[in-house]
C-alpha cells in the first residue's frame, strides 16, 4: 500500500510539473510584443487551379491581384498533372502567361515545384506516374529540371519552393515519399544554383527542424483559427513569441537564420469546401477583424516577408457574393 501511495505520489507530481510548464510557456507565448517599426514585405499565394474550382475566371482574377491589389510579391504552384498531363508531352502555356504578366509588372514570385504543391488534394500526380513508384520517383525529377530549366533565366522568379510542407501528413497523397525531397533539393539547386531554395513545414504542428536544416530560406505556415470534427473551431492559444521562440531553435538547431511566413491563415477554415458553406458560417473563422488582427500577428513576430493565403476567396466574395470589403481592406493593407 504504501508503494502504491509512493506511486501516486509521483504521478501526480508529475503531471502538476508538467501542467505548470505548459503554463508558465502559454503566457510567455502570450505576454504582449510590438510590431517591429520596419517595412515588411506583403505576398499572395495564387492557385489559377483552385479560381477555377470556385467558378471565377482564373486570368481575370490574377490580372485584378495585380493590377487593382497591386500585389508586388506572389507564389505560384506548379502542378504536375497539368503541365505534364502524358509523359514527356508539357504544356506550359498557362504557367508563361502568369510569370509574363508578373514580370511586366516586376513582381517577385515564388514557383513552387514538386508533387506536393499548394491547394487542395496537396499531392498532383498525374496518372500515367501513379502506377509505378520508381517510375514516379525518376519523373518528378526529370520534371523539376524540365522547369527549372525553363524560368531559371525568368527575371521574375525570386525563389523556388521545393514541396510543400512535405513533412506534414495532410492532403490526400498516398504516393508522396518524403525519402524523395533530398534529391528533388539537390535537382532544383544544381540546374540554378543562383536563386534560393524555400522548404515549408507547419507554423503550429512542427518544430521545423528537418524542413528548415534543408533549406536556404524556411517558411513557415501560420493559422489562427481552425475547424476540427472533434472539436469545431478552435484557436491556437500561442502568441507571436510562439514563433520567435521556434525560430531561435532553428537558427541554432539547424542552422538556419532566414524565416518567412509562407502562408498567412486569411481565408475561412470551415467543413467542408469553403466556398459551399454559408456566408454566415464562413466569415466565423474569416472576416475583417480577423484579417487585420492576423497580419499584425504576423508583424509581431519579425519575419521579413508575409504570403497571404486566400486571395481567390476575397475576389469570390467580391465578384459573385456582394461583399467586396475583404478585397478592399486587403487592397489598404498591401498598400501601408
Amino acid at each position: 500500500m504504501n508503494l502504491l501511495k509512493k506511486v501516486v505520489k509521483i504521478i501526480f507530481k508529475t503531471v502538476a510539473l508538467v501542467v505548470l510548464l505548459v503554463v508558465i510557456l502559454l503566457i510567455y507565448f502570450n505576454f504582449p510584443i510590438k510590431t517591429p517599426d520596419k517595412k515588411f514585405g506583403l505576398g499572395v499565394t495564387f492557385s489559377s487551379r483552385y479560381a477555377s474550382d470556385i467558378n471565377l475566371d482564373w486570368k481575370e482574377t490574377y490580372l485584378a491581384i495585380l493590377d487593382d491589389l497591386k500585389i508586388k510579391k506572389i507564389r505560384l504552384p506548379v502542378y504536375w498533372d497539368i503541365v505534364e498531363p502524358s509523359q514527356g508531352i508539357y504544356n506550359f502555356t498557362d504557367l508563361d502567361w502568369q510569370l509574363q504578366e508578373a514580370r511586366k509588372r516586376e513582381v517577385e514570385v515564388i514557383v513552387a515545384v514538386g508533387q506536393k504543391v499548394p491547394r487542395w488534394p496537396e499531392c498532383f500526380t498525374p496518372e500515367w506516374a501513379k502506377n509505378n513508384n520508381q517510375m514516379k520517383n525518376e519523373a518528378i525529377l526529370k520534371f523539376m529540371e524540365v522547369v527549372v530549366d525553363r524560368y531559371k533565366n525568368n527575371s521574375a522568379v525570386k525563389y523556388w519552393q521545393v514541396e510543400n510542407e512535405p513533412f506534414l501528413p495532410f492532403g490526400y497523397c498516398p504516393d508522396f515519399d518524403i525519402n524523395n525531397l533530398d534529391p528533388e533539393i539537390a535537382t532544383v539547386r544544381a540546374k540554378d544554383p543562383s536563386r534560393k531554395i524555400i522548404v515549408t513545414d507547419s507554423g503550429e504542428l512542427s518544430l521545423w527542424f528537418r524542413a528548415a536544416k534543408r533549406a536556404d530560406i524556411f517558411g513557415t505556415t501560420m493559422y489562427r483559427t481552425i475547424w476540427k470534427k472533434e472539436i469545431g473551431y478552435f484557436k491556437y492559444p500561442v502568441g507571436p513569441r510562439f514563433f520567435k521562440v521556434k525560430y531561435l531553435l532553428n537558427k541554432y538547431i539547424a542552422r538556419n537564420e532566414n524565416a518567412i511566413v509562407i502562408e498567412l491563415q486569411a481565408e475561412p477554415w470551415i467543413a467542408g469546401a469553403t466556398t459551399d458553406g454559408q456566408l454566415e458560417e464562413q466569415f466565423k473563422s474569416m472576416n475583417l477583424k480577423q484579417l487585420k488582427e492576423n497580419v499584425e500577428y504576423a508583424k509581431k513576430v519579425g519575419f521579413p516577408e508575409i504570403y497571404l493565403w486566400g486571395v481567390e476567396w476575397w475576389y469570390w466574395l467580391k465578384t459573385t457574393q456582394g461583399h467586396p470589403e475583404l478585397w478592399d481592406t486587403a487592397k489598404e493593407i498591401f498598400q501601408e
